[in-house]
């Protein structure tokens, strides 16, 4: 299947069963609009899975990984081979979206989307033949045409096979030293905003240090002249593997009709490639959680989502989406779950408009 191909079968949310959900939401024992965004939350996963009682149980976390050419200008701390070490981690069960995981019952897949350094064969590491890392998108583009369009793809597969495996919610998370500023260009090609304004302290630079960053950002986008109106333009020029994947993900969650929950400000930089692909994706998504770096407040503004939690986490690895997961489970348990005032012979309060009446 094609991008196009892929693009043109994604259908919107069932609206039919939406508003019977509302309608449900009415006459469960509670007042109307007592359970805030829980409620809409839960309306909105009666569309994804087109029935007005919801169920999500079952998570999955997909983490892709890779590592970004970038950091050889010196906009990171840390070196490039902490990105296979953190692969290693995941795999061995000791980071920190492991242990969330864990803790939280739900399915954790690994994805090799372009490391850097050789990763030893594993029974629990999915591989794309990407590249060893992207090439320094400050001296030309990160990437090949065909190299974006293959990440998509992969991911899009990792999704559907996910939700083939029975999952419910698709959990987004990535890995990968110097991907902020990767996420920063992106974000800043796509919504039209200044570096400066989506450009952060990513693993903790100084003053000097962003200002470094936010200036390598600002000559990727002078070099590479990204297309804002082409997704796959911009990740070519100044993404990375692992954003691909993931808007890859993002948009097999979309196809697959399954709940969709973006992590940080990674996540958020594939959501954007995601959406200028294929608009339709905004039905599916849901913010696990608002990032600290600020560049996560542009992109999600851009996309009008508005985050279920903020703990000023800027971890990244799914970390702040698994989180969350909880919470959708919740809505969609309340949803479906809790008694109708007439079945729980629980007396209403008197209906006075005749709209609602009439329902």
């Amino acid at each position: 299947m094609t991008l196009d191909d892929i693009v043109a079968s994604i259908r919107p949310a069932d609206r039919q069963a939406k508003e019977a959900a509302m309608r449900r939401q009415r006459r469960l024992t509670k007042p109307p609009g007592s359970l805030g965004r829980l409620e809409d939350i839960a309306v909105q996963l009666a569309g994804i899975f087109g029935t007005e009682q919801p169920t999500a149980r079952n998570t999955t976390v997909i983490v892709a990984a890779a590592d970004h050419g970038v950091v050889a200008q010196g906009v990171t701390g840390y070196p490039q081979a902490v990105t296979a070490q953190m692969v290693l981690n995941f795999l061995a069960g000791g980071a920190a979206v492991s242990v969330m995981a864990r803790a939280r019952g739900a399915n954790l897949i690994i994805v090799d989307a372009g490391v850097a350094t050789p990763l030893p064969a594993h029974p629990d590491l999915r591989v794309v033949s990407a590249g060893r890392g992207t090439r320094d998108m400050t001296q030309g583009p990160a990437m090949t045409r065909e190299q974006a369009e293959a990440c998509i793809s992969a991911g899009v597969g990792f999704a559907l096979d996910a939700a083939e495996q029975g999952a419910h919610i698709i959990a987004t998370g990535d890995m990968g030293i110097g991907n902020t500023t990767a996420a920063s260009t992106i974000t800043a090609a796509l919504t039209g905003t200044p570096p400066r304004l989506t450009t952060g302290r990513g693993t903790g630079r100084s003053d000097p240090e962003l200002q470094h960053k936010i200036a390598c950002v600002e000559r990727a986008l002078d070099v590479n002249r990204p297309d804002a109106d082409d997704g796959v333009d911009v990740l070519r020029t100044v993404g990375g593997f692992e954003i691909g994947v993931l808007a890859g993900v993002i948009l097999g969650g979309a196809l697959a009709r399954r709940a969709v929950v973006l992590d940080g400000f990674v996540s958020g930089a594939a959501a954007l490639i995601a959406h200028s692909l294929c608009p339709r994706i905004l039905d599916y998504l849901i913010a696990g959680h608002q990032s600290a770096e600020p560049g996560h407040r542009v992109a999600l503004r851009h996309l009008g989502l508005q985050p279920l939690l903020n703990l000023d986490m800027r971890l990244g690895e799914g970390t702040g989406a698994l989180l969350a997961t909880g919470l959708i489970e919740v809505a969609a348990a309340c949803l479906s779950d809790m008694a109708t005032f007439a079945e729980a012979g629980v007396s209403d309060r008197p209906t006075t408009d005749l709209a609602e009446a009439s329902t």
